[in-house]
Formats: structure tokens, sequence, C-alpha cells
């Protein structure tokens, strides 16, 4: 499952680089990016534990910026100026079903979860993001108003990706996106502007099991304490590794974001 939980979260890289019109390459061991990735998201992210320094430095811009995920927290790319930005954990659960959630839902005919636009118990409307407005809005509520523009239009048109925003009211407060590979959905961008995860957890649930039913579910977390209510399971270790001559104030930024990608 580890495996492919890196796998999944390279394809979600590879999605959000795409849309910016820089397409990268899957080799046997790593996922690279020819050209600077967008704010927040990597250069390169290992495939496998066997892949090597070489497989990820060799095929990317390793000027200031560069920024290596080592999916396996095996890689050591002091030698070569890099330093670590942050660790988290894998983590993984089995496939949702709809009554893992307070709610339960049917499918519709474009694969909505029927209702879901009707509110729910806790007060939060939720709804597939389907235009550049609305994405622009998750945007915003995401990244705290930072990085505008790395969320590109685009990715709304692309198999196997659903970007679900929550709303009290008129702004988008809650949110999270979900992507296919393989045999698993993978989670990531969970977020709640007042605080309130369990809500947004408890929603990826239950759109995962309409959206992307019988799939495990799959991800990260610096911290997983929100994931475990919602039974995840930390599966691994990972490394965010930063290349040198980034000055100190771009790279806090570096780091809030790139937790992110």
């Amino acid at each position: 499952m580890l495996t492919e939980a890196a796998r999944n979260n390279a394809g979600w890289c590879d999605a959000v680089c795409r849309a910016h019109g820089i397409p990268g390459v899957f080799a046997e061991h790593a996922w690279t990016a020819p050209a600077r990735t967008p704010p927040f998201y990597p250069d390169a992210v290992t495939l496998t534990p066997a892949a090597t320094a070489r497989d990820v430095l060799d095929s990317v811009d390793r000027g200031p910026g560069a920024s290596v995920k080592d999916s396996f927290a095996t890689l050591d790319l002091r030698p070569a100026g890099f330093e670590v930005l942050f660790e988290a954990q894998w983590i993984s659960r089995p496939a949702p079903e709809a009554g893992d959630d307070a709610r339960t839902h049917d499918r519709a005919d474009d694969g909505t979860p029927d209702g879901a636009d009707d509110g729910t118990d806790d007060g939060v409307t939720w709804e597939v993001v389907r235009d550049a407005a609305t994405l622009a809005g998750w945007e915003r509520a995401c990244l705290g108003g930072e990085g505008a523009g790395v969320f590109r239009p685009g990715l709304l048109h692309t198999p196997g990706i659903a970007v679900l925003g929550g709303r009290r009211g008129d702004a988008i407060g809650y949110g999270f996106v979900l992507n296919a590979t393989g045999r698993v959905a993978g989670v990531s961008n969970v977020f709640a502007r007042d605080g309130d995860e369990d809500t947004a957890w408890a929603a990826t649930l239950a759109w995962a099991a309409v959206l992307f039913p019988g799939r495990p579910l799959v991800g990260y977390e610096g911290d997983v304490a929100p994931a475990r209510r919602h039974g995840f399971a930390p599966i691994g270790r990972l490394r965010v590794w930063l290349g040198p001559a980034w000055r100190p104030g771009d790279a806090a930024q570096r780091d809030r974001g790139r937790a992110r990608a």
C-alpha cells in the first residue's frame, strides 16, 4: 500500500504540473518534472525504496527552490546541498462505504451524491468544484490567500480527479481533493478554515464512497490525529528535501504549502 500511496501522490503532482504545461516523467524509481514546478509542489517524487539520489537529481532543475519528496525516507541528499524541510506520515484506510459518515447518499446520474447540495446536519453544504471562479475561491480558502493560480481549471476536467468544497454561508471554508490511480484513491489538501477538521475528514469518506467506490484511501499528513479519528492509520514515513540557495523567509512559506502537495 505504501508504494501505491507514493505513486498516487506522484499522479496528483503530475496532474497539477500538467495543468501548468509542465508534463512530468514517470520512470522506474521516480517521477520527475523537467522544469520548476508550481509553488508548493515537489520537483521529484520517489516511487520505490530503491530510488537513488541520481534518480531524482539528474532529472530536475536543481536551482533555487528545488525540492524532492523522498517517499520512503531512504535518501540522503545532504551531499548535494539539500536539507530536510519536513517529515510526515503516509496514511491509509480501507475503502469507505456510505454508512461510514453520518449521511448516506444515493448516486446521481453525474456521480454526485444525491442531495449533496442541500446542506448537512452540521450546516455545511458540499459541492464538486466545476468552474474556474469556484476553484479560485476554493484555492483562496485552501492556501489562505497564498499562491494564487496554483490550481488551474484544467484539473477540473482531468479524469480521476475531484475537487470538493464545503460552505457555511456563501464562502467556501472546507475542502479536499480526491484522485484515483490504480486501485486506490488519494486524499489531499484537506482543510477547514474554522478548524473543524472532523467535518472535512468525514466528508472525504462520504464523497470517496460515491465518486470512487471500492477503493482504499491513501494520503499523507504531518499531524495524523484527525485522519486517525476517521479510520486512517499510518503506514510509513516520508521526507521532503529542499535544495540549496533558497532564502530562509521563502523556505518558511514553502514549508507551509508543500505539506499540501
